[in-house]
């Protein structure tokens, strides 16, 4: 894989929870390929990268007690306590009130802020009005 594709990758396998950036996944090839565990080559534009036979020998030897980097996410998503599902829903039409006319923009500023302010009172533990138990 090349270095775009790492990034995907990962961040496919934690369900977007863990978007690695460029300037902490290209220098981790370099320190790989300096080290000998991994080869890069060019193809179509795009250096990719190959575990070496050290590299794999290494994995081999050691791959056991080395933790698993997704295990946090996986234990997160599995736990049904991911909110990013709902937050990315709030994207799209967040987007399209920023567009519109300045009584729109208002109103969403407003909605927003008693949600950050929601958000904030769960975190202290006091109820707030959409998680009190409802009278009927």
């Amino acid at each position: 894989m090349h270095g775009y594709q790492l990034m995907q990758a990962i961040s496919e396998r934690t369900s977007g929870a863990w978007q690695p950036s460029p300037g902490a996944v290209y220098p981790t090839l370099s320190q790989l390929e300096d080290e000998g565990l991994i080869d890069t080559v060019a193809q179509g534009g795009r250096k990719l990268a190959t575990l070496t036979d050290a590299g794999q020998a290494y994995l081999h030897t050691h791959g056991e007690a080395m933790p698993d980097p997704f295990a946090e996410f996986t234990a997160r998503s599995s736990g049904g306590s991911d909110l990013r599902g709902a937050l990315e829903e709030l994207r799209h039409p967040t987007r399209q009130l920023a567009l519109g006319d300045p009584q729109q923009v208002q109103a969403a500023q407003r909605v927003l802020a008693e949600a950050r302010r929601s958000l904030y009172l769960i975190l202290a533990g006091t109820p707030t009005p959409a998680s009190e138990p409802s009278e009927q």
